[in-house]
Order: structure tokens, then C-alpha cells, then sequence
């Protein structure tokens, strides 16, 4: 069984930075591509960012590209998000995922979930 836990959320004024962790139990960490995704209330879970196993690969939404990094840490399991810039319509609850197959910026290429972590952004 795959758990996933986020952290590092919480209320940070526009233009602060924030740093997302989720850390992943399960010896085959490293062997998946992991992505961030997020939903805001009234909307659609949406993509974020994604990283390739090996770290080697990123791939990020237009709306966070420049402003957000994606970055792992096999040794530990564990899978950031460092955020910067952030802008009020980044409020949402982050959730990071472990990628099964296909398609990286779609939710049902991911088979695991963690319970997501609220990040929001005053203006």
C-alpha cells in the first residue's frame, strides 16, 4: 500500500513563497513519475507540475511556469514544490499524485493521491 502526505502549506501574503512537501512510503518511490496538482473551491482539480523518475524531466502548467519548482529527493522518499511569487489565485488545496501511466498533466494518469494540503494567498 502507497501512502502520500503533503505539508507545507498554509496563509502567506502575495508575493511570499511557500515550500510543499509530500513524502511517499513504499520502496518503489523512485521508480514513478510524481505530480502536483490543485483544486480551488468551486473548480476542477487541475494540473501543477510533474517530475520524471529520475528527476531528469519536468513538465509545468503555464499558469505556475517561472514561478513554481519541482524538485525529489529519492533517498528520502520525498517530492517538493517550492513556490514563489505566489499570486491570490494560487489559493487552492494541493494535492501531490503518483503517476501510472499516460498522460502527466492528467489526474487519471495517477493511481495514489495524499489528502492534500490547503495553501492560501492574501492579497
Amino acid at each position: 500500500q502507497v501512502q502520500l502526505v503533503e505539508s507545507g502549506g498554509g496563509l502567506v501574503q502575495a508575493g511570499g513563497s511557500l515550500r510543499l512537501s509530500c513524502a511517499a512510503s513504499g520502496r518503489t518511490f523512485s521508480s514513478y513519475t510524481m505530480g502536483w496538482f490543485r483544486q480551488a473551491p468551486g473548480k476542477e482539480r487541475e494540473f501543477v507540475a510533474a517530475i520524471s523518475w529520475t528527476g531528469g524531466r519536468t513538465l509545468y502548467a503555464d499558469s505556475v511556469k517561472g514561478r513554481f519548482t519541482i524538485s525529489r529527493d529519492n533517498a528520502k522518499n520525498t517530492v517538493y514544490l517550492q513556490m514563489n511569487s505566489l499570486k491570490p489565485e494560487d489559493t487552492a488545496v494541493y494535492y501531490c499524485g503518483r503517476q501510472s501511466g499516460g498522460s502527466w498533466w492528467s489526474g487519471s494518469s495517477y493511481d495514489y493521491w495524499g489528502q492534500g494540503t490547503q495553501v492560501t494567498v492574501s492579497s
